[in-house]
């Protein structure tokens, strides 16, 4: 049996977002919390055929769109990723709008705006279209807060590393310069690679979080290596990894947003304030922090992200039975 997925690619800063609009399975109209717990079950196929190779590759992010339950949002959306089906993605945000607003899938009910019910809670966007073309798309987050500062692990060929654990619509390592690791500097993408997976791993037995508002968000499977920016238009650097291997080309929605919150947890930061991220290969992601929240019992904030995507193609791509390798394959 042949299955075709009609689908519209873009980049955000750099990254890649593959939206499916067609072919995607038909699932109960229930909240997309539980849409999602039931595709994970079901449907994980699809998540791996459209994001391994050889249809997609280490980096791949997507998103697949759904009606919205909640009343007060435009419309739903499962994220896709090689590293699963996550509960927030903001560059696949940034993307999936981008490219849903210009080839026509999504009217919203007030020009310039939409509401998204995501897995990770309902997420705000506004949106620049001056023309045929969205120019800029702001993303307001979900709440996001510092879980654990100063988190000690010991990391083989580095040594002992401190660091903090902040939530931006996924778990983070944020690791900062120190006498362990002196910075970005120097660093290839697979020696970044390397060191992540090695603190994801002297993490685990040391510090498992959990959502205080949804148990089934836990786990630190991300992390953001931050630096001094190399431009004057930013204020920070940093490199996010994800999934096995991947390193997101764009500056991070959720990363951003982890890192606002570490800095607001420290007292860096404040209600108001603009924070630039730079990605490694030098876009730009604009965060603000908009207002304070409460996390169960943390005290976090509402982060908005600001950036921008390209459309750069329509792909229907064919997942055949006949094929060995239907549902893809990751060299790990």
């Amino acid at each position: 049996m042949r299955r075709s997925f009609f689908c519209i690619d873009s980049h955000t800063c750099g990254n890649p977002v593959r939206l499916v609009a067609g072919g995607g399975p038909l699932l109960p109209h229930i909240p997309i919390a539980k849409r999602r717990d039931l595709f994970v079950r079901d449907h994980d196929w699809v998540r791996r055929a459209l994001m391994f190779e050889p249809r997609g590759h280490d980096i791949m992010s997507g998103a697949i769109i759904y009606p919205a339950y909640r009343q007060d949002c435009d419309f739903a959306v499962i994220f896709i990723e090689v590293s699963g089906c996550l509960p927030m993605c903001g560059a696949g945000t940034i993307g999936l709008v981008t490219a849903a607003i210009e080839e026509g899938l999504v009217t919203p009910r007030v020009p310039g705006k939409l509401s998204i019910e995501t897995p990770a809670g309902r997420v705000d966007v506004q949106y620049e279209k001056p023309g045929e073309f969205v120019d800029s798309v702001r993303m307001f987050n979900v709440a996001s807060y510092l879980h654990a500062a100063d988190v000690t692990v010991d990391i083989p060929g580095l040594g002992r590393l401190v660091v903090d654990i902040a939530y931006g619509g996924n778990y983070y390592a944020v690791v900062e310069p120190q006498e362990a690791w002196q910075g970005l500097d120097g660093m290839s993408a697979s020696d970044i690679v390397d060191v992540s997976r090695s603190l994801r791993e002297a993490l685990e037995p040391v510090c498992d979080p959990v959502h205080p508002e949804d148990e089934k968000i836990r786990g630190v499977h991300h992390a953001i290596w931050c630096d001094t920016p190399s431009s004057s238009n930013a204020d920070g650097r940093g490199a996010v990894f994800y999934g096995d291997k991947a390193i997101d080309r764009s500056p991070g929605g959720t990363g951003t947003s982890a890192r606002m919150a570490q800095l607001y947890g420290k007292g860096r930061l404040k209600v108001g304030d603009a924070f630039r991220q730079e990605s490694l290969i030098g876009t730009v992601f604009e965060g603000r922090i908009e207002a304070e929240a409460d996390i169960g019992p943390f005290n976090g904030i509402k982060p908005s992200i600001g950036g921008w995507a390209r459309v750069i193609g329509h792909n229907t791509i064919f997942v055949d039975d006949r094929d060995p390798l239907a549902h893809g394959f990751q060299i790990v």
